[in-house]
């Protein structure tokens, strides 16, 4: 699972970690670019749906919607109270699996 996935659905790694693995593993698409800088510049300040909008960008690559960010943060919601339907759903959405 993406450090990045692992922190909004589970807490772990810790927001700090997955802002430092993402910016190890930099992923090419360019619609990921801007997510980098915000991160570079905020680090763990980083606001939980440039995380999600980073993860879109890296899956479909090309910048998400507002929609895309709307359904993550439920998504995200959801699971973090224990939907289980909600956290494959967020996954299936990313193309990965949990």
């Amino acid at each position: 699972m993406n450090p990045i996935d692992g922190y909004l659905l589970d807490g772990q790694p810790s927001k700090e970690a997955a802002v430092a693995a993402a910016l190890t593993d930099r992923h090419p698409a360019e619609a990921a670019q801007p997510f980098y800088r915000a991160l570079e510049l905020l680090g763990p300040r980083t606001p939980d749906e440039a995380l999600m909008g980073l993860r879109v960008a890296m899956t479909a690559g090309r910048p998400p919607s507002d929609d895309d960010i709307r359904v993550a943060r439920e998504r995200v919601a959801a699971a973090r109270s224990g939907d289980d339907a909600a956290r494959a759903a967020y996954l299936t959405a990313l193309g990965t699996s949990g």
